[in-house]
């Protein structure tokens, strides 16, 4: 059955939080708040955060410097996953993946379609793994970054999740 197997122990994971905008910074980030109010909620670490703007030489050196971290497990980003020109998280994103994780992005969207309908299609949001480390692009609404977390994160990266979680599989990610 799937769900909390409260038998099986809470791990802790790391987890950056970069939002990604030309018009907010830390204080007037709500996204970034929501996703940092979650995350510390369901008892995982807060590792950093930043806001950079919207250029993809910014998000992919930012990136880059989180995925060699040794104390940052997940990134999740939020902002830049529209259809605008300005909109490029997933062209700075999906060059640093090892590999694409195309379910995160199909669930997004499922979910997204219950609450705006085919709105959702304007939604580019995807998952990856980069030098064994998790990334989710989030939309940069804190409606999104809610649905996002509430929805999928939370019980992914909750090791006590069954029948599978993204956390179990941590210690196999650099494998050869």
């Amino acid at each position: 059955m799937p769900g909390i197997d409260e038998s099986r122990p809470f791990i802790p994971v790391n987890i950056a939080v970069l939002t990604v905008s030309d018009t907010r910074d830390e204080s007037t980030d709500e996204s970034g708040k929501t996703l940092i109010e979650r995350l510390q909620g369901a008892g995982h670490k807060l590792a950093v955060r930043r806001v950079v703007k919207d250029d993809p030489k910014l998000i992919q050196e930012q990136v880059r410097a989180w995925v060699a971290a040794p104390d940052v497990d997940v990134i999740i980003t939020n902002g830049g996953t529209g259809i605008t020109g300005r909109d490029v998280t997933p062209e700075a994103l999906k060059p640093l993946f090892d590999k694409e994780i195309e379910g995160f992005g199909e669930l997004f969207r499922m979910i997204s379609y219950q609450k705006v309908g085919t709105s959702t299609m304007q939604s580019r949001a995807l998952g990856g793994l980069a030098g064994g480390t998790y990334i989710f692009a989030l939309p940069g609404s804190p409606s999104a970054c809610r649905d996002g977390w509430d929805e999928i994160l939370k019980f992914q990266l909750d090791s006590r999740n069954g029948p599978c979680n993204l956390v179990e599989l941590m210690p196999r990610l650099r494998e050869k």
